[in-house]
């Protein structure tokens, strides 16, 4: 592609992301929403040509400086003191719609149990910039904010961990320790790793004498946990948001002023041309999935329906377990349980689902109809929820 193209290309694209997010503040929509719609009519039309949506892409590239901008600005003491309701929801729940959904997918359309965990893993976490922008927008208490926003930070390191355990179970098999064993490794290294970043990031930021340059060391600073807690097999997400908290804690302590507010800035505004292009680019996608899904030899009633049971699976099985969990131990520190259910019903899922999805190995089994599902969840939830 010519570079004329390119930049044409992310001209038209950065333009009708801020139209759309401009159109859908004046009409008091939600942004990912209309977005997504543009991105589907947008795939619909014959002289434009969606992109590929690469899953290293958006899990390489987009994520880690997403969960980063969130985890720098979240304070270190909300995240300690909801730190249990934080991991029933970003370790037990991510496991327990994993296994549900596998269920339901395996019963549907018998693939191997392997498979349908994968899917389960994928539609597992919700996303982590959808559920805190609506609650901030209805304006939800603290606590609330602070345990979905908790949540969407460490979840996605659980999920993308399932995921890599059920696509090695698609061609040998593990064990419950072998799993075991990973899943402690990924975050003992990625809590270690992520430490270590911030430490190293902190120290420069001494070093440096002006914001601009402590502005781009901090552009860094997400990919240097990432990368190297992914290379030693460790979860790369834990990682940048143990970097994130860590630094943010001891900001006022290895910044000064004028070096946060430019940071707070710039990233700010990395962060909301980043999170508003990923549902344009997710919408976009549409026309090419369901067309896969159409040539992948399933009838359309089995494809539909396996996409209803996943929607329907994640947000029943979501409510079942935050509200079990509340009158398991909620009560005991006087939550209500109307909090509990707005927890349960913030369920939103966003593209790192759908990037999850498109990287299933191309042997996986019913993988058009795995991918559509995700697909089907992404903007059934956006949409219901």
């Amino acid at each position: 592609m010519q570079i004329e193209s390119v930049l044409e290309m992310l001209t038209l694209f950065t333009l009708t992301v801020l139209l759309g997010c401009w159109l859908a503040e004046r009409l008091h929509v939600s942004a990912p929403l209309l977005l997504i719609g543009v991105g589907v009519l947008g795939s619909e039309l014959p002289f434009v040509h969606p992109p590929a949506l690469e899953p290293e892409f958006v899990l390489v590239g987009l994520l880690p400086p997403l969960l980063y901008a969130a985890a720098v600005n979240t304070p270190l003491v909300d995240f300690r003191r909801n730190l249990a309701p934080i991991g029933w929801l970003s370790v037990g729940l991510v496991i327990f719609t994993t296994l549900g959904v596998a269920v339901v997918v395996w019963a549907l359309l018998g693939v191997p149990f392997a498979a349908a965990c994968a899917l389960g893993a994928i539609v597992a976490p919700p996303d982590a910039v959808a559920a805190t922008a609506v609650a901030r927008q209805v304006g939800l208490p603290r606590r609330v904010v602070s345990i979905l926003e908790g949540e969407s930070l460490v979840n996605d390191g659980t999920a993308l961990v399932s995921l890599r355990t059920a696509t090695v179970a698609l061609g040998a098999s593990v064990t419950a320790v072998g799993v075991a064993g990973d899943f402690l490794w990924a975050v003992f290294s990625g809590v270690a790793i992520g430490i270590v970043a911030a430490r190293v990031g902190g120290w420069l930021f001494k070093l440096l004498p002006s914001g601009p340059m402590t502005t781009a060391l901090s552009f860094l600073i997400p990919f240097a946990a990432f990368v190297p807690t992914e290379a030693v097999r460790g979860s790369g997400v834990i990682a940048v948001v143990a970097a994130g908290l860590a630094l943010g804690h001891r900001s006022y302590r290895e910044q000064d002023a004028a070096a946060r507010v430019s940071q707070r800035m710039n990233w700010t505004t990395i962060s909301f041309v980043l999170e508003n292009s990923v549902f344009l680019l997710l919408g976009l996608q549409t026309a090419t999935i369901i067309s896969d899904a159409a040539a992948s030899g399933y009838d359309w009633p089995l494809i539909i329906a396996v996409c209803a049971a996943t929607v329907a699976a994640v947000i029943v099985l979501r409510l079942l377990w935050t509200m079990l969990t509340h009158f398991a131990f909620g009560r005991r520190r006087g939550n209500s349980g109307r909090e509990g259910f707005v927890i349960g019903w913030a369920g939103m899922r966003g593209v790192v689902t759908l990037a999850a999805a498109l990287s299933l190995p191309e042997a996986t089994p019913a993988r058009p109809v795995l991918v559509l599902a995700a697909l089907a969840v992404t903007v059934g939830t956006l949409l219901l929820q």
